[in-house]
This record gives structure tokens, sequence and C-alpha cells, in this order.
């Protein structure tokens, strides 16, 4: 391993950030955010980055990388159960069931890495509550008002704030044995901050604006593509357990559209 995760994870909000700022103000001469959107920024960046990718880096040493990305994929089931809280939307059964059968597929496709511990409870436990903010984040952005700041702009300042909040957990538990800032560890930033944090985000900001509950629909790929590039790169075994956990998932993101094509409404349309 070439560094300590929440390391890594630092230097790629660090290099993320500088960029899209740079980019942001010193080229592109947009203008800075304003009094309440300081506010905003603050709390999306802790929701977004702190809480969520700092759980999630935790989490990532007690689970495989299969399971990251099928807990990743029932995120939008905890987008349109939070919406009803966030944005007022009417309460369906079909959100309260999608959210049972996602579980059980997390859970399903789990069960036999346990027995090896290469899944462990808190692990799961822990990737779970990052979903959580992670949607209270993305619920969170849909709603405020962001008054002609660019996506851009906005990205950079989160992706920033997010890390600096994140910075005293890194230091406590740094470690100067276990990082070499070598050839791997930067490639391995740049590949986070550039292709993930710059374009993915902005895209996922986009998306995010138009309609936090059909935007969401998108991370429905992720236990798709997850298990597949798992099973390539990091050898993750795919069991019967592997495809029911992802059916289950499937299923439930299935049943949450139920509801929002019977009655969402649906801003940007």
């Amino acid at each position: 391993m070439a560094a300590q995760p929440l390391v890594i994870a630092e230097m790629r909000f660090a290099l993320a950030s500088t960029l899209m700022l740079f980019i942001a103000h010193f080229i592109l001469k947009q203008r800075l955010p304003e009094k309440k959107e300081w506010k905003q920024l603050m709390v999306y960046g802790f929701l977004n980055i702190s809480v969520y990718l700092g759980l999630y880096v935790i989490a990532m040493q007690n689970v495989t990388a299969g399971i990251g990305a099928l807990a990743i994929a029932s995120n939008p089931v905890f987008i349109g159960f939070l919406s009803v809280f966030f944005l007022k939307k009417k309460l369906h059964y079909s959100i309260i069931i999608s959210i049972i059968v996602c579980t059980l597929g997390v859970v399903c496709a789990s069960w036999p890495l346990m027995g090896d511990a290469t899944v462990s409870v808190a692990g799961l436990i822990t990737i779970f509550l990052s979903m959580l903010s992670y949607s209270i984040g993305a619920i969170y952005f849909s709603s405020r008002q962001w008054n002609g700041l660019s996506l851009l702009t906005i990205n950079g300042w989160q992706t920033l704030l997010g890390g600096l909040f994140l910075l005293p957990v890194t230091l406590f538990f740094y470690r100067s044995s276990g990082n070499h800032f070598n050839g791997k560890f930067w490639l391995s930033v740049s590949w986070l901050a550039i292709p993930v944090s710059i374009f993915a985000v902005q895209l996922w900001l986009r998306l995010l604006q138009l309609n936090a509950v059909r935007a969401g629909l998108w991370l429905f790929l992720c236990p798709l593509f997850g298990f597949i590039i798992a099973a390539w790169v990091v050898k993750d075994v795919i069991s019967i357990y592997t495809v029911t956990g992802v059916l289950f998932v499937v299923i439930g993101l299935l049943l949450s559209r139920i509801k929002t094509n019977q009655g969402e409404a649906r801003p940007g349309d």
C-alpha cells in the first residue's frame, strides 16, 4: 500500500480543489461565493466530502470493492426516501419496501464473505452511514438556491472545505511509516482527483440540479460495473450470493421508480 487511505483522500481533495478553483477564479473569472452560499458550501462539503468520503474510506478497509459499489447503488432509494422530508414529497410504501429489498441485497452479497473476515459488520454499518450522508448531501444540494454560482466553483469550494474538515481526523491517525509518496501514490491521487473529483462530480452536480431523485437512478450502474471491475482488478469472487445480492438491489431500485413514475413532481422537465 502506497499510503494510508485518508492521506490519499486528503491529497486528492487538495489537488482537485486547487485545479478547480484556479480555473474558476483565475482563468474563467467566475465570482466568489457570497455570505449565504459560504454556509451552504460548508454544509454540503461536510456531508459530501468529510462524512461521506471519510466514512467510505474507512469502510473500504473492512468490505470488498464489490460490496462498496453495491452499497452506492442503494443511494437512489435513500435519496427518494429523504426527499419526503427535505423536498416535501409524499411518502409511498414502495420507497420503504425498496430500502428493505436493497438492504437485503447488500447483506446477501456480503454473507459468504463475513466468514472469511473479508466483510465485517462494522464495515457494513460504516458504509451505510456514509451512504446516508451522501444521500442527505444530494438532497441538500438540490434543495438550495445557488443564485447562478457555477458548478465548478461549487465543486471546488465544497471539495476544499470538506477536505479541511476531515484534516484533523487524518492527522490524528497519520503514521509516517505507512506513507510512501512515490509514483504509485501520485498516480492514484491524480486518478481520484481529476477524472473522479472533477469530471465525474461535475456531471453529478449537473444531474442533481435537474432532479435529485432521478439523478440517483444513474447510480444503478454501480453494482454492475463495480463487481466486474472488482473481479478483474482485485480478484473479488463473484458467487451466487453476489448475483442474488445485485438482483435484489436492482429490484429494489425498480420498485422505488414505481412511486416516482406515478406521482413525482419533476422540476426541470
